[in-house]
């Protein structure tokens, strides 16, 4: 399965290695503005073709996964063109900086039948699958509450348009919660949502940080954090009835070695130990080639589906709408 990469950032680098870590897969092609830059990221990764027109690429037809690793707002208008050639498409999250980008880019893939997928990489993670099934046990009990925070001081590093703190790291705990709900409720607990937001703008006017209160469900409420311009912290705590799970290591970059603890109140405390064979991108690669594979156009279910990456996006916007303080 022949790979083709959009963009040598940083995160090109690591999905590049991923890539060359599956047996099935072949890093084949990347596209970029810069001559000096392509001719380095090839050298590195070993890539066979370079490309410094983007369409070139799109049009090869030995790529069979085109994986884009642009600025957010570009995310859409690459997802329409690869569509439009029969490219699965695998995108970095955020899908998207807005409703209206984020419908044309699932409407096309769609209307062209191609495989797509948000890189919410984290999700494909034995971590979560464990996650998912102590919440499916219903051992601590009906959801309450969700208490959820991450920061990492990356705003020097990110493209201004990309639009802040909620698309660059808000999306992982959000998306996060989005699961845990999903899992323990049902998707159709957000309907009657309400959000209340105080957010801080940062020299560039985007937000780059964030404190998001959510009511949902009958009697069900959630607290989301995040900044872009300090630290590096993760924090994730489901708060259950009878007990409460807390993600001890960080679920959003899983290891070789991970852990979270199941705590029933006054009673019990356990650690679940999650070992692994890889990171979260290494399982990226192979779930999405293997789904291509197999002709699904999809993922499922803990991974992102194009429902649930709508979903997310609509939360993550709803936010961004709340002012600032």
């Amino acid at each position: 399965m022949k790979w083709g990469i959009f963009g040598t950032s940083f995160i090109s680098g690591v999905m590049a290695e991923a890539i060359k870590s599956d047996s099935e897969s072949e890093l084949y092609a990347v596209a970029g503005r810069s001559e000096g830059n392509l001719a380095a990221f090839a050298k590195q990764h070993s890539v066979e073709k370079t490309f410094s027109d983007y369409d070139l690429l799109l049009s090869d037809e030995q790529v069979d996964i085109i994986y884009i690793a642009l600025p957010n707002h570009l995310h859409h208008d690459f997802i329409i063109k690869a569509a439009q050639q029969g490219k699965a498409v695998l995108c970095e999250k955020s899908l998207s900086i807005d409703m209206e980008k984020t419908e044309l880019a699932l409407q096309a893939v769609r209307e062209h039948q191609v495989f797509f997928a948000e890189g919410l990489m984290y999700l494909h993670h034995p971590l979560i699958r464990e996650l998912v099934a102590v919440l499916e046990s219903g051992e601590i009990g009906e959801l309450r509450s969700i208490h959820t925070s991450y920061i990492a001081s990356i705003a020097q590093f990110v493209n201004p348009e990309s639009k802040g703190a909620l698309y660059n790291l808000g999306c992982y705990p959000v998306s996060l919660l989005y699961l845990v709900v999903k899992t323990m409720l049902g998707e159709q607990a957000f309907e009657n949502r309400t959000l209340k937001a105080m957010s801080r703008r940062g020299a560039d006017n985007n937000i780059c940080e964030s404190s998001l209160l959510m009511s949902f469900g009958e009697q069900n409420t959630a607290y989301v954090h995040t900044a872009e311009d300090h630290g590096l912290k993760h924090q994730f705590t489901v708060l259950g009835s009878k007990g409460c799970i807390t993600m001890e290591s960080n679920p959003w970059l899983p290891a070789s070695e991970n852990h979270f603890s199941v705590e029933i109140y006054e009673t019990s405390k356990r650690d679940i130990a999650v070992t692994a064979q890889g990171d979260a991108f290494f399982y990226q690669v192979r779930q999405v080639r293997k789904a291509v594979e197999a002709g699904q156009k999809e993922l499922v279910s803990p991974c992102a589906t194009w429902q649930d990456s709508y979903n997310i996006m609509r939360l993550l916007t709803e936010w961004e709408s709340l002012g600032a303080f």
